[in-house]
């Protein structure tokens, strides 16, 4: 009883964000999901690993860094502009940004001090959380009506802040308030004892990946002939930060917007506007697939964003009936972002995601991580990997992505990172759907794995996934 007094008054101290690593899944068929548990030695894998197993048939996995406490940086604080009332004075706790489609409001702040309700049943352990994540809020699909998402946080002791009905996660939505200062992973098993809700999840926070940053050299490493180049009325989807629309190099570009985060003001447009030129831009700096049509979510500010946020951008992205999302973020494994992931492709859409920036023993990137979903890792002019990339059996392909001109919200930029690799690689798929409109997202998966030009050992590696993308073989690719 003392440690969870500790606890809980550790949790009423200070906002932080828990670092622990991500468990990787990888789009390797090679590989079971046990060996993938045991790549990273996670806790279900447990002691049943075998040597073998543990090295994932042969491959190394991507090392795990080290856990410990992160504290909250004042970014978080300007995303999360509201938060809730406070018994007793406390250092400032960030409240989440509010979903745009949200179909109650917010419960009122308590009037006075909050009880912690007595008696609640833990149907498991309470669950340690990896990752960053909003230090008072959890998101959890429930089976029921309004009044029965009501009755749970009743029950709990929660604020229903925000519910939507998700199409890709095909239930209702629901981000509950933490208001008393529980721990969330107490807060997720606490919620497992009802049958009423079906997933539960921290709301993980996501990062953009842009590192430091000439011509763009990526037409010719990739073979693409920038002359021949179209990726005519092709639809993709952007998720990122807000975009300078009237940039010379998006005239025409930008088919649709959606702000994600219509509260939160916008102050940097250049990532967004980086990305959506290097997929599609026009004029003197041309993206790789000119004439393709981009639906551009808003979702990040100050390079952050948080799974409630980037699950709406999702949803709206699936609306407008894209073959392609580019997804140039990174942050842990969240099994809401799984499922939507896995729906979206079952809806023919192919997902594209930058790998990470985080270095070699940084754990797995997600979205990238998850099975269907292309990890694009960042390439240099001559071929090599940008030191500061992500490592692992998830790393998919490998794209230009290291000192590339881009336009940006002052006009232009030298970017490198894997997400603008991600744009190059979703600007390239663009020309395969163009030239071949019936092409599925499976079929392209395996084109650009066979005809990808080897990098580093013989074989998909750790480093460089199957190698650099070559687009006029993958085109020439028969199945």
């Amino acid at each position: 009883m003392a440690a969870k007094a500790v606890v809980l008054h550790a949790a009423m101290l200070a906002a932080t964000f828990v670092g622990a690593p991500a468990v990787a899944q990888t789009n390797d068929p090679n590989l079971s999901q046990k060996q993938i548990d045991c790549l990273n030695r996670t806790t279900a894998a447990g002691a049943d690993c075998e040597d073998g197993a543990k090295n994932g048939g042969g491959k190394s996995g991507a090392g795990n860094a080290a856990g410990g406490a992160v504290f909250l940086p004042a970014l978080i604080v300007d995303l999360f502009p509201n938060p809730p009332a406070r018994p007793t004075p406390a250092p400032t706790q960030p409240a989440p940004p509010k979903s745009p489609t949200s179909t109650a409001a917010p419960a009122p702040p308590p009037s006075g001090p909050i009880t912690p309700p007595t008696g609640l049943n833990l149907a498991a352990p309470p669950r340690a959380v990896s990752g960053e994540f909003v230090p008072d809020e959890v998101l959890v699909t429930v089976a029921g009506d309004a009044g029965a998402v009501q009755q749970i946080a009743t029950t709990l002791g929660l604020q229903v802040r925000s519910q939507r009905q998700s199409r890709l996660l095909g239930t209702t939505l629901v981000r509950y308030g933490i208001p008393d200062g529980r721990p969330v992973g107490v807060v997720l098993a606490q919620l497992a004892a009802d049958g009423r809700t079906q997933r539960r999840e921290p709301n993980h926070v996501y990062s953009l990946q842009q590192a430091a940053g000439i011509v763009n050299y990526a037409f010719e490493r990739i073979a693409l002939d920038s002359k021949q180049a179209s990726g005519e009325n092709v639809r993709v989807a952007v998720i990122d930060t807000g975009i300078d629309d009237a940039n010379p190099a998006l005239k025409g570009v930008i088919a649709g917007q959606f702000d994600a985060m219509p509260n939160v003001p916008i102050k940097k447009r250049d990532h967004g506007t980086s990305v959506d030129g290097l997929i599609a831009g026009v004029g003197a700096l041309e993206g790789m697939a000119p004439g393709a049509k981009i639906y551009h979510a808003r979702a990040f500010e100050g390079g952050k964003s948080s799974m409630d946020v980037i699950l709406s951008a999702l949803d709206w992205a699936a609306e407008q009936d894209v073959r392609i999302i580019n997804m140039s973020f990174v942050g842990p494994k969240n099994d809401l972002l799984g499922t939507a992931c896995r729906n979206a492709r079952a809806l023919g859409m192919v997902l594209v995601a930058a790998a990470g920036n985080n270095g070699p023993k940084a754990p797995y990137g997600y979205p990238a991580a998850f099975d269907g979903v292309i990890a694009v890792t960042a390439t240099d002019a001559k071929d090599g990997l940008m030191p500061q990339a992500n490592r692992g059996a998830y790393v998919f392909l490998s794209a230009p992505g290291v000192e590339m001109v881009a336009p940006s919200g002052t006009g232009s930029d030298v970017v490198t990172g894997t997400s603008f690799a991600a744009a190059i690689v979703s600007g390239a798929i663009a020309n395969l759907i163009h030239a071949a409109p019936d092409r599925s997202a499976d079929e392209i998966e395996k084109a650009l794995a066979a005809t990808a030009k080897d990098l580093g050992p013989k074989g998909r590696d750790n480093d460089f996934g199957y190698g650099l993308l070559d687009i006029k073989a993958a085109a020439a690719a028969k199945e």
